[in-house]
């Protein structure tokens, strides 16, 4: 007999996190945006139940789970609602390389701060003219005495006003090949030279997005994480679950905006019978819930692999999962503003703006063409085009 999906623990996370998300919902995270502020209220609360760094080290605070678990949280906050996007940043990539590949002095330093919620950590990799393509990135590090000195670009960097550091993925020169390598330095929001500007985005949310620049940007020895020579695997211990996250994100935001059209396909009523009874309404419902239960099983799948240290497996399943669940909850919202017609696009059901946001999945944090590559050469075997 097979095990479960998912254990007795993990649908009890279900139902305490879905209760949070339950006191909170979409309207004030909304509310939030609209004022320009952040969901500060709901991060503590979630950071006092102990669902921030729930797969954190105990030792450091957190919960000893994965991101198996981590992803429950961000699922059910996002089917009430409410996700918060810098779980995806903050615990899920930068918690997990540092706990991964961090010097002890790190981990003491940053784990307990991200397991409570009292310290954020932004990610910057994406490059102006690198997009998708992270062998592409220029922004480079130099060794300067005990030190090491960042120059480069960033853009479209998630809450970097409100995290007291970013993980800069930058590029330094193999002493041996003289090629250039990823590297991970953690450089502290007020470092002289790093500066930041807001980019005007028509998304409307919580967390805004920056293009940096690192001019001339001098760090300590310590800065560097983890190991010189370990970079790119470093580098992909950290996007396999912002792949993995991205796809809860998607998947508990296409289940809000389902839960919303059922809800109005039972009651509203223009002929005899509620229009869900009619199959050209309900069939597309159920075929967008069809088709976010199975992005939900490889999301499961995937973190399931990466959290057995199947860093292989989880790199294919990840990427499966993001692009399934990002393909689903497209559908699953357009559908929805479909069915409730006009009311779909009024502020009061709350499902217009989702438009939008829902694309998102499709584009960040890798587009799904780019998976699409990554699954035909990497699984299928055939041959690139670049």
């Amino acid at each position: 007999m097979s095990p479960t999906l998912e254990t007795d623990e993990h649908t009890a996370l279900r139902t305490a996190v879905a209760a949070l998300g339950q006191r909170y919902g979409r309207e004030y995270l909304a509310r939030v945006a609209r004022e320009g502020g952040h969901p500060d209220e709901l991060w503590a609360d979630a950071a006092k139940l102990g669902y921030l760094g729930v797969n954190l080290p105990e030792e450091y605070g957190g919960g000893g789970g994965g991101i198996a678990e981590l992803s429950i949280v961000l699922e059910e906050l996002g089917a009430a609602g409410c996700p918060l996007l810098m779980m995806v940043v903050s615990p899920a990539i930068c918690g997990t390389v540092i706990a991964r590949f961090g010097t002890e002095a790190q981990k003491r330093a940053w784990l307990p701060g991200l397991a409570d919620g009292s310290r954020t950590m932004a990610f910057g990799i994406t490059e102006p003219d690198a997009g998708s393509n992270s062998h592409r990135i220029t922004t480079t590090a130099r060794r300067d005495g005990d030190g090491w000195v960042l120059t480069g670009r960033k853009v479209f960097i998630s809450g970097v006003d409100i995290a007291d550091a970013t993980l800069v993925v930058g590029r330094t020169e193999d002493a041996r090949s003289g090629r250039l390598k990823p590297c991970l330095f953690i450089v502290p929001r007020d470092t002289p030279g790093f500066l930041r500007t807001v980019i005007d985005m028509e998304l409307q949310a919580a967390e805004k997005q920056f293009e940096l620049v690192l001019d001339d940007v001098r760090l300590p020895a310590d800065a560097l994480v983890g190991d010189e020579d370990a970079g790119l695997l470093q580098l992909f211990a950290g996007l396999n679950p912002e792949r993995i996250m991205t796809a809860a994100f998607a998947i508990g935001m296409g289940r809000y905006a389902l839960a919303k059209a059922v809800d109005y396909a039972k009651t509203r009523q223009v002929w005899k019978e509620p229009i869900g009874a009619h199959q050209a309404v309900a069939h597309p419902l159920a075929q967008a819930h069809i088709e976010l239960e199975l992005a939900r099983l490889m999301m499961q799948k995937a973190a399931r692999l990466y959290d057995a240290g199947d860093d292989m497996g989880a790199g294919e399943a990840a990427n499966m999962a993001k692009y399934a669940a990002g393909e689903a909850c497209v559908r699953a919202v357009d559908q929805s503003v479909h069915t409730l017609g006009g009311n779909g696009l009024t502020r009061e059901y709350g499902l217009g703006s989702l438009i939008t946001a829902s694309r998102v999945a499709r584009i960040a944090p890798v587009s799904r063409e780019m998976i699409l590559n990554y699954v035909s050469h990497q699984t299928l075997g055939l041959p690139k085009s670049y």
